[in-house]
Order: C-alpha cells, then structure tokens, then sequence
C-alpha cells in the first residue's frame, strides 16, 4: 500500500492463529524467513521464466520519501540471497510483475522497467498526477496496469504512452491489481481515513477489460486489501495490511483464513510448483514463506 507513519505505509497462507504466536501455531509451516538487510519489504514476486524471487524494499525513508534509499533484491525460491541491493536508487518501491524478460516495479510516481538478464534499469516512465502507486500487472500483449491507492486510478501503460484506464471511488482505493481471463481483478483497500483506517473497508472485485464493467467476487466489504495472487481452482491468495492475515478467497466470495500475523502483511508471492507463499512483512522487516499443505484427501 515504512516508516513516513504507521498510518501512511498501510498503503499497503492452513488454520487461525494469535498475532502473538506470529502464525506459529497455524497449519501451514514457515518454510524459510529472511530478515538480514530487509527494510520495510512491500512486494514479493517469483518470476518463472528466471527462476527468481524479487522483493521490493522501501527502505528507510518512508512510502512516499523521494530519497533514493529504496532497492530490488534478488532471492532464490528457498531464501538464499543471489544480491541484496541487485538494483539500488530507487525511493520506495513497491509492486512487481515481469513480462518478456522485464520487470516493471512502481515507484511512487513512475514506472521502472528492469531488464532481468542484466540487471539494469532500462527505462523510467513518468505518471501524470499519480499520487501514489502500488501494484502492478501486465497483459500477455505486455499492456502494464498500475494502481494508484490514494488518488483511487488505475493507470495504464501501452507502447510507452501513459493514460487513466479507470477512475473514481467505485474502485473502492485499488491495491493489489492481477489480470485473469481478460479481465482486471482489483484488490481494494477502502476510503481512507486520516490514519488510513477505513470506516468501509474493500472488496475484492474484477474490471472488464474491454468493457470497466465492474463485478464484485467478495459481495460484502472485507478488508484493507493488499496483496493479490492466483490460486488453483480458480481462487485467490489476498493479503489484508492491517489485519495482518492472509486468506484464500473463492470465486464466490467465500473466504478462509490461512495465516494471522502482525499488522503489515504486505504484496504476497506464490511460487508454485513449490506451494509456497512469501510473506513481506513490512512493520516486521521480515521477509517470511509459509508452505500450503497439500488438500486432504477424502475417504
């Protein structure tokens, strides 16, 4: 959705378990956790083609600090670090997603395209009046879509031009962004207050890409949303900042509680061929992955 305010960096997998046990005592086991040089960690991404985890870490200077202490990491899927600060300079970054050999990591107001193979940035694109830019995802055809949580846009990025796909407070203040049989699954976080709690929290919802039609998956107002990933069966992995739980949401709406943690639980990763979820845990600054059990069989 760091250290500007608590309230400021809300801007931001089996069983129940106390915040105090720290998900401890939940079925799904701690597979590894990173917190050695992790600062404020926003977003996790495995990227299948490369076959590595990227992480984006704000860093020291707050959600919105324009101070060049934010940095990418680079991770295997077990935890190992390949490069801590693989690439440096950035403010405070924040969602990842990769298309064709690049990742694309939003940075308060601009779009950083990172060549994967070279580690280098390649190019670093304005967005008119964004406010504050969150997560991101492309299309097969390599459209990028980026949320802007305050200023309640969705933005979109096609053959280096910039404009306002969708706008306005029936976007609930979008988060997590996933695209999903062409349409836009959106992850909202809710109107903020000043202290960015909500009176009305967000709903989990789809976009038509073609035509903005919107269509609600969790019908009733269900959390300060944050991160957002696909799940076998057509369900969805969603993060609640705030809450620090993590659920596994149903095409229908129907939600299951699967791991509660401390306030902060922040853009989740899947890499799943591993049946793993990777937790940043931003007020933490602790990086944690946690293994789905496999389903129980019935008799």
């Amino acid at each position: 959705m760091t250290r500007l305010s608590i309230s400021l960096t809300a801007l931001f997998i089996v069983g129940c378990a106390s915040a105090s046990s720290n998900a401890q005592r939940s079925s799904m086991p701690l597979a590894w956790e990173l917190t050695d040089g992790v600062k404020s960690p926003e977003s996790a991404y495995f990227d299948e083609a490369s076959g590595f985890l990227f992480v984006s870490q704000i860093g020291d200077g707050g959600a919105t600090g324009k101070d060049g202490d934010g940095y990418l990491s680079k991770l295997t899927p077990d935890g190992k670090v390949v490069a801590l600060k693989w690439i440096i300079g950035l403010n405070a970054p924040k969602g990842i997603r990769s298309h064709d050999g690049r990742l694309w990591i939003s940075d308060i107001d601009q779009l950083v395209e990172i060549d994967i193979a070279e580690g280098k940035i390649l190019s670093q694109t304005p967005v008119p009046d964004a406010k504050f830019l969150n997560d991101v995802t492309c299309t097969p055809d390599g459209t990028v879509y980026v949320s802007d949580t305050t200023g309640c846009k969705i933005y979109r990025l096609h053959d280096g031009k910039v404009e306002v796909f969708a706008e306005g407070e029936e976007l609930e203040y979008p988060n997590g962004l996933l695209v999903l049989d062409g349409k836009l699954v959106i992850a909202a976080w809710g109107k903020p207050n000043d202290d960015f709690s909500t009176d009305i929290p967000g709903r989990l919802f789809t976009l038509d890409l073609e035509t903005k039609e919107k269509t609600l998956i969790t019908p009733e107002p269900f959390g300060n949303l944050d991160g957002l990933e696909p799940a076998r069966g057509g369900q969805f992995f969603v993060s609640d900042w705030f809450a620090g739980k993590v659920y596994l949401v149903d095409s229908n709406g129907k939600s299951r509680l699967l791991l509660q943690l401390p306030k902060g639980a922040a853009d989740i990763g899947t890499v799943p061929s591993e049946r793993i979820v990777i937790v940043p845990q931003m007020m933490e600054n602790k990086i944690s992955a946690y293994r789905m059990k496999p389903p129980e069989k019935s008799d």
